[in-house]
């Protein structure tokens, strides 16, 4: 009778604590939100996320705080007044590069109505997707004629003991992704940089936490965890004195980026599109000038740019022996000497039927890598594009970004917006992650926002660490869109790497890029045995499909990506002892099939290939070298 009464006690105290929740179920019944507000002092609103898991629902973002503080308005303490009936969600679209050329998805929209103290409105809308929950803070048409956002209060709880991969945050995106079960940061500070990958304890189910849909009137945002190790709070960047609020110069209605949740299983996660799904459709009518491919890169081997033209010629006929595309110019090309210049190494790359591609500095950040402050302006973008499309570039690589402001989000738009103009490509280095821009503006081909293969260049801590790393990027940050690792380097740059053949080689499918720069010196590529080399000619970069076939952030990687009639295998051991690797044939049609397996040789610096045949349903064990890998072509027999 005393363990029902204190029962019947601790549901009434729970009851007058939270007022009823609101929820919303994604079209599967696999995921549902809930939303509910606290009474006391001050009402907050509070909202979890539920997975389904062996027909149980299973928490896997406890109750986390939402709301949102204007210059002149707070909405934190909150009053519920309505929701709207529910919206089926069902898009389909086509992308350029990335994961997939065709996406789909399914999710259900929901509107949740609160007022603050002062009667004003504030909208919460929630999409609950079948592999993932989106959600966005909303300011109706009201009185006021501008917008101007302070903070948010939205904070997510990942409870102490939790598995995660975070990256301590700069304004570069150039951090490792370290495995830890607490919230403490190792450079003894609290701000984190998204994306952010969780395991839900003792469940096997993973959440990645990002955002998407930045616009002109957003900052990009970060999280930081320094009032509580395990609540996040979505915090804006510092800003500078000259720009102070969010949303400055915003005319309501004004909705915040779009807050992001992937959930499900591990290849849920990798093979998820919900960044591009919640993003704006495409802005350009006319899309067929836009071609991802391979890249020819001079900077890894030489720690220098494009100054020395005979390198840069050396570099164009890599690609022609290679059939890449493309060859990008990198900086120091305004300083162009020894046997031509700038015009001359693009009639040169012309002339061998190689597109040129051309690197900038944005003018923001960094100033000492020259040309500089050539783009900040409509003025100079215009005839600096001109000129561009005078003498025969296809292309930019914009680098040294400021941060993520309000400011620098615009400028980066405004790039895509007028690079698109003159039909120019476009690679963001130095840079905030994606967000969702590849879809909006289809020229944005890749982003840096990587701890890539140029810190060879620059510190020897890559080289113990890549493997790991190599291994969790698939997982973290290469979920959110186009990475430029610049990866696929089998001689040494000014550190050497550890990592096997096999697994350098491997990279060119596990990363996903709409420009893969291969960044090694062209004698490393002329000098493989015929396999690899021809798996390297000619290569894709862009995907008709992508499937995880096997892994674990930081221990192993196994993925298959797909163009046209060919499956592309890549896979890479992140330990630093042998592993074997279970490579399963599950994710092809019936029929027949013929594997070129490409593996490491008895040591790491060599290569061994053979031909396979293999079905559907069918497993093959491979044995890595410590730190080793793989990589296939799979076609129908």
């Amino acid at each position: 009778m005393k363990a029902a009464r204190n029962i019947l006690i601790l549901i009434f105290v729970l009851n007058f604590f939270f007022s009823n929740a609101q929820e919303l179920v994604s079209p599967n019944e696999k995921i549902k939100v809930e939303l509910k507000t606290a009474k006391g002092k001050a009402d907050r609103v509070y909202f979890k996320i539920s997975y389904k898991n062996n027909d149980v629902y299973t928490e896997v973002l406890p109750q986390s705080q939402l709301g949102i503080v204007q210059k002149n308005e707070h909405f934190d303490s909150l009053k519920f007044i309505g929701e709207s009936k529910v919206i089926d969600i069902h898009d389909n679209y086509q992308m350029i590069c990335g994961k997939r050329a065709h996406c789909e998805n399914f999710g259900r929209e929901k509107k949740f109505s609160f007022k603050n103290k002062n009667n004003q409105k504030l909208d919460v809308v929630f999409r609950a997707y079948n592999n993932g929950v989106a959600f966005q803070y909303v300011f109706p048409n009201q009185s006021e004629k501008n917008i101007n956002i302070t903070e948010e209060l939205t904070t997510y709880n990942i409870p102490e003991g939790t598995s995660r991969w975070i990256q301590p945050y700069q304004v570069s995106y150039e951090e490792f992704f370290p495995q830890s079960n607490t919230g403490l940061n190792s450079q003894k500070n609290a701000d984190w940089g998204f994306p952010a990958l969780y395991k839900v304890n003792e469940q096997p189910v993973w959440v990645l936490i990002s955002e998407a849909g930045i616009t002109e009137n957003h900052c990009a945002s970060i999280l930081n965890n320094s009032q509580k190790p395990s609540e996040y709070k979505v915090t804006y960047p510092a800003v500078r004195d000259d720009f102070k609020q969010i949303g400055a110069g915003a005319k309501l209605p004004w909705s915040s980026p779009w807050h992001t949740f992937a959930i499900g299983n591990l290849s849920d996660i990798v093979e998820s599109n919900l960044v591009t799904d919640v993003s704006e459709s495409t802005q350009l009518k006319n899309t067929s000038w836009i071609k991802p491919g391979a890249v020819s890169w001079i900077y890894w081997a030489y720690n220098h740019g494009s100054k020395d033209y005979k390198k840069v010629v050396e570099y164009v006929d890599l690609a022609v022996e290679m059939k890449w595309p493309y060859v990008l110019i990198d900086w120091e090309w305004d300083v162009m000497a020894n046997g031509g210049n700038l015009e001359d190494a693009c009639n040169y790359a012309k002339s061998k039927g190689i597109k040129p591609l051309i690197w900038y500095n944005s003018g923001t950040s960094w100033l000492e890598p020259t040309p500089v402050d050539r783009l900040l302006t409509a003025e100079k973008r215009k005839k600096e594009f001109e000129w561009l499309n005078k003498i025969g570039i296809y292309g930019i690589k914009v680098d040294f970004f400021a941060g993520d402001q309000q400011d620098m989000m615009k400028y980066y738009i405004d790039i895509l917006k007028d690079a698109a103009k003159y039909h120019l490509i476009v690679n963001f280095h130095g840079a905030t992650i994606p967000r969702g821009w590849a879809r909006t503006y289809p020229n944005l081909m890749t982003t840096e926002a990587v701890y890539g293969a140029e810190w060879y260049n620059n510190k020897a801590v890559l080289t113990d660490k890549a493997a790991v790393h190599n291994t969790t990027l698939p997982f973290t940050r290469n979920v959110v869109g186009s990475m430029d690792y610049t990866p696929v380097t089998f001689s040494d740059s000014q550190h050497p790497h550890i990592t096997s053949f096999g697994h350098e080689l491997a990279l060119s499918v596990v990363f996903e890029s709409g420009l893969q720069h291969f960044a090694d010196r062209p004698s490393a590529y002329y000098d493989l045995p015929t396999a690899p080399k021809e798996f390297l000619k000619n290569f894709p970069t862009a995907w008709d499909d992508t499937k995880l076939i096997d892994g674990f952030p930081g221990e192993k990687v196994i993925m298959a990506r797909k163009k046209n009639n060919l499956w592309y295998i890549g896979g890479l051991n992140g330990k630093d002892i042998a592993q074997t690797l279970t490579l399963n044939f599950n994710f092809l049609e019936n029929g027949n099939y013929e594997l070129l397996l490409i593996t490491d040789a008895k040591d790491s610096k060599s290569l061994d290939s053979k031909i396979l045949k293999v079905k559907k349903g069918e497993a093959i064990k491979i044995d890595c070298l410590s730190r080793g890998g793989f990589a296939g072509v799979l076609k129908t027999k």
